[in-house]
This record gives C-alpha cells, sequence and structure tokens, in this order.
C-alpha cells in the first residue's frame, strides 16, 4: 500500500450555528424564572447591559402633581408642566397658588386673645368649635402610653420600612425538630454522628429508607450499632416517624397508643389485603368477628401514614402564567403577554460611546466590542422570543376556540405541524416555544402544550376526537356510575362508541390508568365498602374498648 500526497477540490454546504443563534434557540425553551436567572448573570458578566427602569406616569391635566405642590412657584408656574399645566393650577381648588389677596389678608388679621374673641362671638369657644370624634381619638391615643416596644424611641421606623413578615416565626422543619430531640437522646459523639446522618437521610413524609447497609458501610459502624439508633429515632416526636415503611410506621403509632396486640399486628403485616378489601381473609388471620375487623380497620384509618408532612418542607414555587387570555368585547378572544415575566434591559450606548473615547489598548476596544455584540444580540433575542410567544399562542387560542367557550369536551386534535404551518414557522420552534410555558385561561391556567391532544377517530366517519375530550368524557362515565351498576372498560368501549368515538379498549384502560383509577372490580369493591359503612354506622354502636379518642 502506496502512500502519496494530492490536492482536490470539495464543494460542501453546513449549517454553522454561531454562539447567538445557539443562545436564541436556548432563550426560547427556557421558562420564566430561568430566564430570570438567565438575564440577571448577563447583567453581572456584560458592563453594557442594564436593567430599564420603569418612569413615572405623565402627569393628569389640572391636577397638581406632588413636585408641583411642593416646589411651584409662586406665580403657579412649574418646571414640571407648560403654561397649559400652570394656568390649570391656577384656576383649580387645593392648589397652594389658587388663594386670592383677599383670603391672604384674612390669614394675616390678628383676631385678638381669646377672651375677645369670646366676647365677639357672645358664646365660649368650645361651643363654637367643639371637638370632632376623630380629632378626639387622635388626641387620646397621643395621650396614651406606647404599647409597641419600638414606639418608646430608638427602634421605631417608618411606615415603608415597616415589615409585617419581620415578625413571623421561623417555619419549623422536620429535619431541626429530630435534631433537638437527638441532642438529648444521644450522649455518646458516635450515636449522635450516626443519628444525625439518619435524620438527613428522612424524606419529607418521616420514611427513612428500606436499605441502611450503605449507611453502616459510610459510617464505619456496625449494622448493630446502626439499628440501635434506628430504634430509639423511632420513639421520637411525631409518632411513626423514621419508620422504613407503612407497616412499620403504624405499628409505631399503635405501640404509643397501647394498641398493637396480636390481631392488630396480623393486621398491620398484610396491609395488602385491607388494600384489596378483602375483609375475610383479614377476619381469619386476626381471629376476630365482624364487628371487631371493623373496629380495627376503622382504627388503622385514624393513624397518620405520612407524619413528617406535619412540619414545613421546602417551599413551592407558584406557577406564573406567561400568557393571558381574556375574553374580548367582539365575542372572541384578546390574548396578551404578561409583562412581569419579561425582563426589561437595554444597552447602555452612552456608556459604550465614553469609553470608546479613552480606551486605548486593543484588548480592552476588542471586549467592549464583543459586550456591546452580545448585549445588542440579547436585547433582540428577547424582543423575539416575546413576539414567538404571543404568536404561537394566539394560533392555539384560535385552534381551540371551542376548549375556552365550552369546556374539556370541545378541545380540538392538534399537533405542532398544524400550528407551525400557520405561523409559518418550524415544529422544533414551536416545540421549543410551548415547553414551560403557562397560559392563564377562563377555565384555569394550563401548560401550552396541554392543547397539543392525539386524535381519536370518529365512528360515523365525521370529525375526530381529542384524546383529552376522551379521557373527560371516560371520568364523567365513571364518577356517574351506580354501585349496584359499575361499567367495565367493554362497557364503557360501548357508550363511547354510541357517542360517536372509536376507540378500542386497551386504549380506555390506558387513559383510566394514566387518571389514576381503579378497574372495576376494585371500584365495586371500594363503593359497595363505603355504602356499607355508611348504612352499619348509624345501627350499630362503636366499641368504647377500642376507641383511642377521649369520649
Amino acid at each position: 500500500m502506496a502512500l502519496t500526497q494530492r490536492l482536490e477540490f470539495r464543494q460542501s454546504q453546513s449549517l454553522v450555528m454561531t454562539p447567538q443563534l445557539m443562545q436564541a434557540i436556548k432563550l426560547l425553551q427556557l421558562s420564566n424564572l430561568d430566564l430570570s436567572t438567565f438575564v440577571e448573570e448577563e447583567l453581572e458578566r456584560n458592563p453594557l447591559l442594564e436593567r430599564a427602569a420603569d418612569g413615572p406616569e405623565p402627569p393628569v391635566a389640572g391636577e397638581p402633581t406632588m413636585e408641583r405642590a411642593d416646589y411651584g412657584d409662586s406665580d403657579g408656574s412649574s418646571s414640571y408642566g407648560d403654561e397649559g399645566d400652570s394656568s390649570d393650577m391656577a384656576a383649580g381648588s387645593g392648589g397652594e397658588a389658587a388663594f386670592e389677596p383677599g383670603q391672604e389678608e384674612w390669614l394675616n388679621r390678628d383676631l385678638g386673645t381669646r377672651a375677645e374673641i369670646e366676647q365677639t362671638l357672645d358664646t365660649g369657644l368650645d361651643n363654637v368649635f367643639s371637638e370632632e370624634p376623630a380629632e378626639a381619638a387622635a388626641r387620646a391615643a397621643q395621650d396614651a402610653p406606647p404599647s409597641v416596644y419600638t414606639e418608646w424611641g430608638g427602634g421605631a421606623s417608618s411606615d415603608d420600612e415597616y415589615n409585617l413578615e419581620a415578625f413571623v416565626a421561623a417555619e419549623l422543619t422536620l429535619t431541626d425538630h429530630l435534631a433537638e430531640q437527638l441532642a438529648v437522646a444521644f450522649s455518646a459523639p458516635a450515636q449522635r454522628m450516626i443519628g444525625q446522618y439518619l435524620i438527613d437521610l428522612v424524606d419529607d413524609a418521616g420514611y427513612l429508607p428500606a436499605d441502611l447497609g450503605q449507611a453502616a458501610e459510610r459510617l464505619g459502624a456496625s449494622q448493630q450499632a446502626v439499628d440501635e439508633v434506628v430504634a430509639v429515632l423511632q420513639k421520637f416526636d411525631p409518632p411513626g416517624v423514621c419508620a422504613r415503611n407503612l407497616s412499620e410506621c403504624l405499628a409505631i403509632q399503635l405501640r404509643e397508643l397501647d394498641r398493637y396486640d396480636p390481631a392488630m399486628q396480623a393486621l398491620v403485616e398484610h396491609l395488602d389485603l385491607l388494600a384489596k378489601r378483602d375483609i375475610a381473609a383479614l377476619r381469619k388471620l386476626c381471629g376476630v368477628d365482624d364487628e371487631d375487623i371493623t373496629d380495627m380497620i376503622a382504627e388503622i384509618r385514624r393513624l397518620d401514614p405520612k407524619p413528617g408532612l406535619k412540619f414545613g418542607t421546602s417551599r413551592t414555587q407558584t406557577m406564573v402564567p406567561d400568557v393571558y387570555v381574556r375574553p374580548g368585547p367582539d365575542g372572541g378572544w384578546h390574548v396578551e403577554l404578561n409583562s412581569d415575566t419579561l425582563p426589561r434591559v437595554l444597552v447602555n450606548q452612552t456608556y459604550y460611546s465614553e469609553l470608546s473615547k479613552t480606551i486605548r489598548k486593543d484588548g480592552d476596544k476588542s471586549y467592549f466590542t464583543d459586550c456591546l455584540q452580545n448585549a445588542t444580540w440579547l436585547v433582540r433575542a428577547l424582543d423575539q422570543r416575546a413576539r414567538t410567544i404571543l404568536k404561537v399562542a394566539t394560533e392555539i387560542v384560535r385552534q381551540q376556540d371551542g376548549f375556552f367557550t365550552y369546556g374539556v369536551a370541545h378541545l380540538r386534535p392538534l399537533n405542532l405541524k398544524a400550528v407551525a404551518d400557520a405561523i409559518q414557522m418550524h415544529e422544533s420552534t414551536v416545540s421549543r416555544v410551548t415547553a414551560n410555558k403557562y397560559m392563564a385561561t377562563n377555565r384555569g391556567s394550563f401548560e401550552l402544550k396541554y392543547f397539543f391532544t392525539a386524535s381519536i377517530a370518529s365512528a360515523d366517519g365525521g370529525e375526530a376526537h381529542s384524546a383529552e375530550a376522551v379521557r373527560h368524557h371516560i371520568k364523567q362515565l365513571i364518577d356517574g356510575e351506580a354501585p349496584s351498576a359499575i361499567l367495565s372498560d367493554d362497557t364503557i368501549v360501548e357508550r363511547l362508541r354510541a357517542s360517536g368515538i372509536d376507540i378500542a379498549r386497551r386504549t380506555v384502560a390506558k387513559y383510566r390508568e394514566a387518571m389514576r383509577i381503579p378497574s372495576s372490580v376494585q371500584r365495586r369493591r371500594d363503593k359497595q365498602s363505603m355504602l356499607g359503612n355508611a348504612l352499619s354506622a348509624p345501627a350499630s354502636s362503636p366499641d368504647r374498648s377500642r376507641d383511642t379518642a377521649p369520649v
């Protein structure tokens, strides 16, 4: 095989993704929270970017502003308004420049002493100028001793700086609550270290991981030492905390109530039968009669399966909509962007002009030139992002007009290609725009991807149905079923076909499981059990020997 050198010419085409283009694509799929974080980082990184401050609202004609009232000239003119505004102020009532010369002379007139005034009025001043109730209350409040510590002086603050949230106590978390008990329960440093490590593993519901074998290896302790610490942690408040499964959590609470007898132990160890409503098998395992098994199940229901949720957890961020949809005056729908979620940034051209005159080094000039280009591109990308979101949301509202007017049952099948063709964009762009974006409507807040649903053929050959509308129809059928006539999946298929929806039984089962609706057998057991409990509650009296609540 010989190695030779030769020259060749090739012509090819390729798409080069510039950093600016990649940034613009990245901005499209960011949520409003991620976008705010990204813009804050750019503001810290780029000296030519600045946050756009909201300017003051223009003053209303004929209404004196605070600046005019405080800093106006004696002739009624002001540097904040023109001659027309000055004339309005001079003519309006309530302005300081509207006093007439006669009024000023009356104000400067000496009325004499109190005795002379009473002699002139032929009565006492208390009868003429009686104290109003509001003035009396204000005087009483002024003479009263201060009721707040900060009113004694030194710590007093103005109304603008007064923050009521500063007086709210910090929310106690489950970890802090367990750590306080850990300091009292153990004195040995090794046990405290093991206990603190286990407390850090407790989730929000108050459960430890089922397998603690790795904990012993990481801590370099024996499994027996870890088990001893776990046994002590399970006695902490709230009862049931630090359990490794639901059965252990309920057993801890029953021991706390001194109700963990052999019958209750058999019930707790076979919670799967309780979930299946197999009362006959439970009664046989526990060795009790019908009345006792009913009381035992009622006692289990009074326990807390998630004791850790009583304490504070991490704060959940509230969803902020990106688009608002409101009914229009002409019967249509008005779509607008949420201005609170749009970052306002500007390029400081003045600062760049001043810097360009003083910079002498080539490296500094190149740096600030790149900053100017990045800042300009970011402003344009943010504007293009807002326009694209508004365009896609408007098309979605136009396509799903029936949903906004009549509800979920009128949701039409819609895909990304239909919206992309209507607004002359690519499907990938529409997909990025609809990711992590929310729309506030008259029927609630929905993610933009909610309106894109698959189509299900019609039984009579008419218009196709939306998958979300079919799910809603299935849920309505199941919610309206009677306890004596539970609908199976085959029956639901027959009723949907009678309504003009052609759907398979496995699709009905998939939609039902996605909505977390149990099977027909499980629903029949649940509803019959609820009906039996409702009928037997007023007839039978509770067994007070098993009732843990005070009478």
